[in-house]
């Protein structure tokens, strides 16, 4: 690689890690050709982008960024893949569904939201945690259900007046 090439390479890099707000640092050396095809498909199906990167050039990507990445510089080293995605638990979803194929890909670090999370123990979190949609979802839930409630008990007591005042009206 040239060191034009490179630097390309770093100013692409440095966009889309200034522009994202998810990413996953993940090791998948070791999966063969159809295993490494069906994990992009994978990804590409669930709208997650996959980069094999270098180390080198990643790392200068997140000084040139502008963010503060704290700890996840220092677990560059051996394969790394960098998976955007705009929602922040799909990749965890996603390598989760895949490791009961494979024991790949390996989880080793994530940037979600201005978060941190280094380590591969850290998957069950990251696929628990609640999109932005999903959290805003049960808050809407949360707030009509007292409305609703309280709809509801003025219809049935509609219904009950009504009724006693007919049968008094019969009598």
């Amino acid at each position: 690689m040239t060191k034009e090439e490179k630097l390309n390479e770093i100013k692409l890099l440095t966009k889309d890690l200034s522009e994202a707000s998810n990413f996953y640092l993940a090791d998948i050396a070791g999966l063969d050709s159809k295993s490494t095809l069906d994990l992009r498909r994978a990804c590409f199906k669930s709208n997650i982008r996959l980069s094999v990167v270098k180390n080198t050039l990643l790392k200068k990507a997140m000084e040139d960024s502008g963010k503060e990445f704290g700890d996840l510089k220092s677990i560059l080293k051996g394969n790394t893949s960098v998976l955007f995605s705009n929602q922040g638990n799909t990749p965890a979803k996603l390598i989760k569904d895949f490791r009961k194929k494979f024991d790949k890909p390996i989880l080793k670090g994530a940037y979600i939201d201005e978060s941190i999370y280094i380590g591969d123990d850290k998957i069950d979190v990251l696929a628990d945690l609640k999109s932005k949609d999903e959290l805003i979802g049960e808050i809407l839930t949360l707030l009509s259900s007292p409305i609703n409630n309280v709809l509801s008990s003025l219809k049935s007591g509609n219904n009950r007046i009504a009724g006693i005042i007919k049968k008094l009206s019969e009598k």
